[in-house]
């Protein structure tokens, strides 16, 4: 009897979790501009340096709720600091306001001087 679905040319692997893993370019050899065009996208180049961003209002917004959200927690765990829960509201607030202005112009003095070195590294090379 004749085939109706045409065979898979190349072989996958289904490892535990039920995820395929393809087994790599089984097909043709990539051609030399081929090569070259991948090379200079980036793919399989080197991770892009997180602290090459700059800073944002939002992530210091977001780290600034997270610590106010730990010291807040700790303060209603730890029995020792005898603080009422009604207390910590507006010392959260006041936190918030001090934090967020606080981290974001701290990460905007490092992201600077790092600029400022990379600049440096990149003048001293040419």
């Amino acid at each position: 009897m004749a085939q109706t679905k045409r065979k898979r040319t190349t072989k996958h692997r289904g490892n535990a979790a039920g995820m395929i893993e393809a087994r790599g370019r089984t097909g043709r050899k990539p051609t030399e501009s081929e090569r070259k065009a991948t090379a200079s996208s980036g793919k399989g180049g080197a991770k892009p340096n997180r602290f090459d961003k700059p800073p944002t209002w939002r992530g210091s917004l977001n780290r600034a709720l997270v610590a106010v959200v730990a010291f807040a927690v700790l303060l209603l765990v730890v029995p020792g600091f005898h603080v009422k829960p009604v207390a910590i509201i507006p010392l959260a607030a006041v936190m918030l306001a001090i934090y967020i202005p606080m981290g974001y112009y701290t990460d905007q003095y490092m992201y600077r001087r790092r600029q400022r070195k990379l600049a440096e590294q990149r003048s001293a090379g040419k």
